[in-house]
């Protein structure tokens, strides 16, 4: 069932009240790669009445007020995506489509939304439930941050949304345990993964340096960010606080990351799949044509990237969802009446980590000192495609299913450093799983470069183009590798951009004819360089193009079509999607 976002449809569930609204940027899609709606569905398999209300009228209370008053609390979101970096390229353009709202127009979802939609609720409800902030813009804005649009180091978002609480990361289980603790009368503020304002510091807090510490000083942010990332794991983390004025946000330690079953749970639960039909009148919504039926197959991602933010969003350890659950949800598909027999995408963050466990962190958390994938793979991590390659058989097996696509990127080096079966899981994607390109994420060539990225070095890429198209070879299909590639990251000059076009020219045979500029998003290392003009990990001086003619020209070095020479297996460089 859709989550009721109309007066209408509450009655038809004989519902005269809810016990929460939850508030987003998007428009309303059922679908397990939404949010929103996997919170809703959550409370409400926990016993609650959850209603949606999706891109409210700002200019009225209207839309914010047609569902009542929540009996526990509002849950606000700005959606899918930060709301700065979909209203906004990396050059400041103000971005004319979005994938979230209904015609593909980008004129429903505010500016800096969470807040937006925070204060719309205090205008029009004076003294009502808690305000609740969730979602990726909440949980990587929750402490002091740089703001790239604004060119400012910004408060926490709690702050300044004036929010009673922030759950951050997936949140899967305190938001149940939040409105258990506001349904009883019970405190919150031991739940893990919760954020809130305190007028002191509670026993057993690690201080950060403060707002306006931060602020004023790159060593002082610098310091605040290296705290923040070193305790966001739930085995090992401590519970912090940061000074804002007279106030202080505190931090519980992260929630423990969910059993496999759990997450199974959370994706057996009901979706529609479908936008929901008050928003559908509205005009289509183009991101169901890419998450319709695709199928998420694990959270987490050992690569910790450091442009990325999954890291601090859904962790670095992997949780894989049985293989029972994900062909029982590939078997549902077959009964929608949209299905046509094309499974668009079986993946996470990155498709190929399906099935690698690390026992080490189960137990004893994140490794302090060193990292999964860079700038070598641990020993201790056991790289085994088995699991994988046996998935999507059986996927390739469930009767009404023509198709089975991976749409997410892959590590190629981890297929690499797969000796058992890295080649025969390359064979099967390259066989079954791809259409015309297989998507890689090298993102440059030059090691130093690659060394603030915190990516794999051109050997390697090298060596799996060597190994697919060596595979292409013995089939019948037309292949190319497509390569992500990103411009104007800190420490890459014009110089770095010429290499890069010289290499792959030279050794990659093709040349992008789309690139994506770096642009600093909070909570990443990368944007703590992007911010400092420091490297972080050496403390020694890092060039940084900050100028929108500077980055442009980086990107253009690449990309002008001008000296580009039509070439076979060129690649095309598409945009890559964020993850929820």
């Amino acid at each position: 069932m859709f989550l009721p976002t109309t007066p209408g449809e509450m009655k038809e569930l004989g519902w005269d009240g809810l016990d929460v609204i939850l508030v987003t940027g998007d428009a309303y899609i059922d679908s397990p790669f939404v949010g929103v709606a996997v919170i809703g569905k959550i409370l409400l398999d926990a016993g609650y009445r959850v209603g949606i209300i999706a891109q409210p009228d700002r200019d009225s209370g209207e839309d914010i007020g047609r569902l009542g008053e929540p009996r526990l609390f509002w849950g606000v979101t700005a959606g899918c995506i930060d709301s700065m970096v979909a209203n906004y390229t990396a050059t400041g353009r103000r971005r004319k489509q979005d994938d979230y709202t209904p015609g593909n127009i980008n004129n429903r979802r505010p500016d800096r939304a969470t807040i937006v939609y925070s204060n719309l609720i205090r205008t029009y409800f004076k003294k009502t439930s808690p305000i609740v902030l969730g979602g990726i813009e909440a949980s990587l804005r929750r402490i002091a941050h740089y703001d790239f649009q604004s060119d400012t180091i910004r408060r926490s978002i709690l702050f300044d949304a004036k929010a009673d609480y922030l759950l951050y990361g997936m949140a899967d289980r305190s938001v149940v345990e939040l409105a258990n603790c506001i349904r009883t009368g019970d405190d919150p503020r031991g739940i893990r993964g919760i954020c809130y304002s305190s007028p002191v510091i509670p026993a057993g807090c690690l201080e950060l340096p403060s707002f306006e510490d931060a602020a004023r000083d790159n060593a002082a942010f610098t310091d605040m960010f290296r705290r923040f990332y070193r305790n966001n794991d739930p085995v090992t983390a401590l519970p912090l606080a940061q000074k804002h004025g007279n106030r202080y946000l505190i931090q519980t330690p992260p929630a423990y990351v969910l059993t496999g079953k759990e997450l199974d749970a959370v994706h057996d639960l009901d979706y529609e799949r479908e936008v929901h039909p008050y928003y559908r009148k509205q005009g289509e919504v183009k991101a169901l044509d890419t998450i319709g039926f695709a199928i998420t197959t694990h959270r987490g991602c050992y690569g910790e990237c450091n442009f990325c933010s999954i890291s601090i969003h859904q962790g670095r350890q992997i949780t894989s969802r049985s293989r029972e659950s994900i062909l029982g949800e590939a078997r549902t598909f077959t009964l929608h009446p949209r299905f046509k027999g094309i499974i668009q995408d079986v993946g996470g963050p990155t498709a190929n980590m399906y099935g690698i466990d690390c026992t080490r962190k189960e137990k004893r958390g994140c490794c302090p000192d060193k990292r999964c994938l860079f700038p070598k793979i641990c020993s201790s991590l056991t790289i085994d495609h088995g699991k994988q390659i046996s998935l999507l058989k059986a996927l390739r097996g469930v009767k009404g299913v023509r198709q089975v696509f991976i749409a997410s990127g892959i590590r190629h080096d981890l297929i690499l450093a797969d000796r058992k079966h890295g080649t025969d899981y390359l064979k099967q994607v390259i066989r079954y799983h791809v259409s015309g390109q297989l998507k890689l994420a090298p993102e440059h060539s030059e090691p130093g470069v690659l060394e603030k990225m915190g990516k794999s070095g051109r050997d390697t890429l090298l060596a799996f183009r060597n190994l697919f198209f060596e595979l292409v070879k013995q089939g019948e299909k037309r292949l190319f590798l497509t390569y992500y590639l990103i411009a104007a990251h800190p420490g890459c000059t014009e110089d770095d951009m010429a290499r890069l076009r010289a290499f792959a020219l030279g050794d990659l045979q093709c040349l992008p004819e789309q690139v994506q500029l770096f642009t600093p998003t909070p909570s990443t290392w990368s944007t703590v360089m992007y911010r400092t003009g420091l490297d972080p990990f050496t403390g020694k001086p890092c060039f940084v193009e900050k100028t929108c003619r500077g980055r442009e020209r980086q990107k253009d070095i690449l990309a002008d079509r001008r000296t580009k020479k039509q070439q076979p297996g060129r690649s095309r460089i598409n945009k890559p999607g964020a993850s929820r």
